[in-house]
C-alpha cells in the first residue's frame, strides 16, 4: 500500500518522504510546486504535479495509486503574511482540506496525519504546553490550522476517517546527506537566517528584544529537528494503522533555547563572529514557548534523536555550506 505525502517538495514534507523510503514504504507525492521544489523530491517517490484545492486532479490520483493513508504538509505557513493577506490562507489551507476530504470520502481513504502547528496555541497560559491547553490562535495562520483540525474531527465521526494531528514547535536542521534542506523564498526561521551571516548573504542577524524575562534575555524557542519531525509522522501512520483512535500530540524536544544561545552555538560551529544588533521587540512574540512531548513519547513510542543545539545547526549548516542559494545551486 501507498503513503501520499502532500506538500512532499516542501522543508517538512521532503525529509518525511526521504524517512519513509528509507522505512521500505511506497510513497507518492502531490505538489503544486508554489513554495516546494522538484530537486527535493525524492527519486523513488511518485510525483504528481498539482493542487488539492482540484479535485479531479485529487481524484484522478486517488484512482492511480492503492493509498492507505494521506500525510498532509499542503499549507500556507507564513504568520506574517497570514496577517496581511488572511483570505488567501483560508482559501488554501481551509478550502484545500475540505476538497481533500471530500475526496478521501468518496475514494474511501480514511487515515490522515496532519502537520498542524504550536500557533494553535496562541499566547501560553503555561510552561511546558499541553495539548489540554486552551487554543487561542494569536493569527489567521494559527486559526486555520486549528480550523481544519476540528474539520478532520467533525468528518472523522461522520465518516469514519482516523486522524493524528502533530502540533509541531521549531522545525529545524536538515537531513544528515545535505541532499535536501530547508530553502524558503521568505526565510523566516531564525537558524537559516543566522547561517546567511558566514554564507555571506548578510552582514548580521538581528535580535528582536533582549529585555524578555529570560536567563539573557532573549526570547526562548523550542527546536525540534525536522527528521525527528519525519520520524513523528511515520509513528503516527502507524498508531492509525494499528487502530489507533484519532488523536493530537505535541512535538518539541521539551527544552527552549534562547535567540542568544542560538547565535553562539551557530557561532562556535560555523567559526564564523557572526555580528548581532539588537532591535525592538516584535509584536506579538512570546517571551518563552516550549512543549510538553511525553503523550507524544507515551502513545507514540517517539524519541527525538537529534536533540542537541549543536548538531542542529551542524546539519542545516552543512546544507546551507553546500547550497548557499538552496536548491538553484544543484
Amino acid at each position: 500500500m501507498t503513503i501520499l505525502v502532500l506538500g512532499g517538495a516542501g522543508y517538512i514534507g521532503s525529509h518525511t518522504v526521504y524517512e519513509l523510503i528509507e522505512n521500505g514504504e511506497d510513497v507518492a507525492i502531490i505538489d503544486n510546486l508554489q513554495t516546494g521544489h522538484i530537486k527535493a523530491v525524492h527519486p523513488k517517490a511518485r510525483f504528481y504535479k498539482g493542487d488539492i484545492r482540484n479535485r479531479e486532479f485529487l481524484d484522478s490520483v486517488f484512482a492511480k495509486e492503492k493509498i492507505d493513508a494521506v500525510i498532509h504538509f499542503a499549507a500556507y505557513s507564513l504568520v506574517g503574511e497570514s496577517m496581511e493577506k488572511p483570505l488567501k490562507y483560508y482559501e488554501n489551507n481551509l478550502c484545500g482540506t475540505k476538497i481533500l476530504l471530500d475526496s478521501m470520502v468518496a475514494n474511501g481513504i480514511n487515515k490522515i496525519v496532519f502537520s498542524s502547528t504550536a500557533a494553535t496555541y496562541g499566547e501560553p497560559e503555561s510552561l511546558p504546553i499541553l495539548e489540554t491547553d486552551k487554543t487561542e490562535p494569536t493569527n489567521p495562520y494559527g486559526e486555520t490550522k486549528l480550523a481544519m483540525e476540528k474539520m478532520f474531527k467533525w468528518v472523522g465521526r461522520a465518516h469514519n476517517i482516523n486522524f493524528v494531528s502533530l502540533r509541531y514547535f521549531n522545525a529545524c536542521g536538515a537531513h544528515v546527506s545535505g541532499e535536501i534542506g530547508e530553502d524558503h523564498a521568505v526565510e523566516t526561521h531564525l537558524i537559516p537566517l543566522i547561517l546567511q551571516v558566514p554564507n555571506n548573504k548578510r552582514e548580521h542577524i538581528y535580535i528582536f528584544g533582549d529585555d524578555y524575562n529570560t536567563k539573557d534575555g532573549t526570547c526562548i524557542r523550542d527546536y525540534i529537528h525536522v527528521t525527528d519531525l519525519a520520524q513523528a509522522h511515520i509513528l503516527a501512520v502507524k498508531y492509525l494503522r494499528n487502530g489507533g483512535n484519532s488523536d493530537i500530540f505535541n512535538l518539541g524536544n521539551g527544552i527552549g533555547f534562547s535567540v542568544k544561545e542560538v547565535i553562539e552555538t551557530a557561532r562556535k560551529v560555523t567559526g564564523h563572529p557572526i555580528p548581532a544588533q539588537i532591535s525592538p521587540r516584535r509584536a506579538g512574540d512570546p517571551a518563552k514557548l516550549i512543549a510538553s512531548s511525553n503523550k507524544a513519547r507515551k502513545i507514540l513510542g517517539w524519541k527525538p534523536e537529534h536533540a542537541e543545539l549543536e548538531e542542529i545547526i551542524a546539519t542545516a549548516w552543512n546544507w546551507h555550506k553546500k547550497h548557499p542559494n538552496g536548491y538553484n545551486d544543484k
